[in-house]
């Protein structure tokens, strides 16, 4: 059986393309996913990228170079293993996925509020205020939340007005511990009552945690965790609930830990402690 000629192609035409099941490519490259791009991060005016590292409390300079050399340090997004790299302080660095602040403008305060003091820098009715702790440093601080002035515990002080922003605000789900005294007893089912969520007057309200700590004839300590940030919601959501707050006190934001902290004093955040924040409010 004789196998028919070709079609001829008419003048001028292009040639048809075979079908497959693939992509007609007209050369190596195509068709293939665009590579992202790479960013050139080194400043020739800035500083040993180990050096920072170093100065941040990250290790010594001979372990800051191995973990670049190790491709375990970013740059503003970008995978540095040279050693020659130099960059500005306020270049966004991770290290092992976590963020380091180089900045050493930047301050992060671990304060423990005491009771009666107003959550403010500069109170206008001249009552105690958190000025009165820290008005003597140079920097502008900003709190992270506010504590009302009945309720004592931890604060965050910083002048890094993204991370407070961050922590704050309930979309990025950065948790805050309670610990409150309320009249007992307190109920088997209240726990569940509290995680499935109770309305207030400006709408529904659930913890993320809630367990009895202690318990004695007539009263209970129990401590609260939420990611909410309304005013007086521990208060509101307790009393809520029959359990009105006798005294109130916050042990914990995100990572951060009140600990030994004594009441009016504060302490900065090791840089270990800084990554932890920044991870929480996932940046």
């Amino acid at each position: 059986m004789t196998r028919p000629s070709p079609k001829p192609q008419r003048p001028g035409r292009r040639p048809q393309r075979p079908r497959s099941g693939t992509a007609y490519r007209s050369g190596p490259l195509a068709g293939a996913p665009p590579k992202r791009p790479e960013i050139d991060v080194h400043d020739p005016d800035g500083v040993r990228l180990q050096k920072l590292l170093a100065a941040a409390g990250v290790g010594s300079r001979r372990v800051c170079e191995q973990l670049i050399a190790d491709g375990r340090v970013q740059v503003d997004g970008q995978v540095v293993t040279e050693l020659g790299v130099r960059i500005r302080a306020t270049q966004v660095v991770h290290v092992d996925g976590e963020r380091v602040q180089l900045d050493e403008s930047r301050v992060y305060l671990a304060f423990n509020k005491p009771l009666g003091v107003v959550t403010s820098m500069n109170d206008d009715l001249g009552r105690v205020d958190l000025g009165d702790f820290v008005g003597a440093r140079k920097e502008r601080l900003f709190h992270v939340g506010r504590l009302d002035a009945d309720t004592e515990g931890l604060l965050i002080l910083t002048n890094d007005g993204d991370l407070a922003h961050r922590l704050q605000h309930p979309r990025y789900g950065v948790l805050k511990t309670y610990l409150a005294e309320v009249p007992g007893p307190i109920p088997r089912d209240l726990g569940r009552r509290l995680r499935e969520g109770i309305d207030l007057e400006d709408g529904p309200v659930a913890v993320d945690s809630f367990r009895i700590v202690d318990s004695r004839p007539g009263k209970a300590l129990v401590e609260v965790v939420l990611h909410e940030g309304r005013k007086h919601i521990v208060r509101r959501l307790l009393a809520e609930v029959g359990h009105p707050v006798i005294s109130l006190v916050r042990t914990q934001v995100g990572p951060i830990r009140l600990g030994e902290t004594k009441s009016g004093k504060w302490r900065a955040l090791s840089s270990a402690e800084v990554g932890a924040l920044y991870a929480a409010g996932g940046l």
